[in-house]
């Protein structure tokens, strides 16, 4: 892996997780939770020229048996559209990282919203990514 820095993206309906991490330090940060209100795009795109990423990860969700579902199929659409905002766009298995998420916040001891735990389910996929890389 190049030195860079990467972008991630938890896709759901209603918001988006976002956490970013220079290649090189291999520490990802809960970044932001984008509202899907219909700017979502134009909002990616402000932070991956703002974090100067050349790739895309994008948490890839499967059911419990490793099978595809209704929510994959919405997160590739979505990554179909973002094709012309980053070099590359890479997928990685977001297995679980919500529930690890919410565990990591409850351990903070600090109040927190589902925006905070799409935020942090973005940085451990990253964390995922990057370890695998």
């Amino acid at each position: 892996m190049n030195n860079t820095s990467l972008v991630c993206l938890d896709v759901g309906e209603k918001r988006i997780g976002v956490a970013v991490a220079d290649s090189a330090i291999r520490i990802a940060v809960a970044f932001d939770t984008i509202v899907v209100d219909g700017d979502e795009l134009n909002k990616i795109a402000e932070i991956v020229i703002r974090e100067d990423a050349k790739t895309i990860v994008i948490g890839y969700p499967r059911n419990q048996q490793g099978e595809t579902t209704a929510q994959t199929s919405y997160v590739e659409r979505f990554a179909a559209q973002l094709e012309e905002v980053a070099d590359e766009i890479v997928f990685q298995d977001e297995s679980l990282t919500s529930v690890v998420a919410e565990n990591r916040l409850i351990a903070m001891k600090k109040p927190y919203s589902k925006g905070d735990i799409d935020a942090q389910a973005a940085a451990i996929i990253l964390e995922d990514y990057m370890e695998s890389h």
